[in-house]
């Protein structure tokens, strides 16, 4: 699973949604889809852009965990199997 930690780095610098918006002109929406981390693509002008802002790597930002569910891939689309 992929998540976008985007809420913590924020936190840490005390800014705002409203205030990243301002800093990089990426819509709020767009912002909040990714702090919430609910968003199903991501721009990668806009990861440039908010690490520029952030003063951080793009690992800062983005990390990968293992899924709990097994996921195959098929013609129809993907297809979860809970682990057991």
């Amino acid at each position: 699973m992929i998540r976008i930690l985007l809420s913590t780095r924020l936190g840490e610098r005390r800014w705002t949604q409203a205030d990243l918006a301002r800093a990089t002109g990426i819509r709020p929406s767009t912002i909040n889809d990714m702090y919430h981390e609910i968003a199903e693509r991501v721009n990668l002008e806009h990861l440039d852009l908010i690490c520029e802002a952030l003063d951080c790597e793009l690992s800062d930002l983005i990390v990968r965990e293992p899924n709990k569910d097994t996921r195959t891939k098929t013609r129809t689309g993907s297809h979860i199997h809970s682990k057991r």
